[in-house]
């Protein structure tokens, strides 16, 4: 029960700076976000699309993405987030208390990462 509690924390703490990082690359929809997730990191972390789309609202609500509706033919309409410059400054700093965190982490419980 508490690796579930905290995997779903880890999650809920990371979400953020993953999107950010995601459109830092170029602009992207909901669905492909969330595929790109599950696919870097080898299925560790993955989202159901219904539980992303609410930070993706948040982040935009903040003004460091901004999203736009795309329509092609043969396809569904889409909604394409890219990063703002405000996006990119969060992003940045996020980076930085991760990497902070996984420092300390590591110095206290010998944890290693990539």
């Amino acid at each position: 029960m508490g690796t579930t509690l905290l995997e779903r924390e880890l999650k809920r703490g990371s979400a953020e700076v993953l999107i950010l990082a995601l459109l830092e690359q170029r602009q992207r929809h909901g669905y492909e976000i969330g595929q790109l997730i599950t696919e870097r990191s080898d299925g560790a972390i993955s989202f159901h699309i219904a539980s992303l789309y609410p930070t993706l609202y948040r982040l935009e609500d903040k003004g460091l993405i901004e999203g736009r509706w795309v329509e092609r033919a043969g396809q569904r309409r889409r909604r394409y987030y890219r990063l703002m410059p405000a996006g990119r400054k969060v992003l940045a700093s996020q980076r930085d208390v991760w990497q902070t965190f996984f420092l300390a982490l590591d110095r206290v419980a010998r944890i290693r990462h990539a």
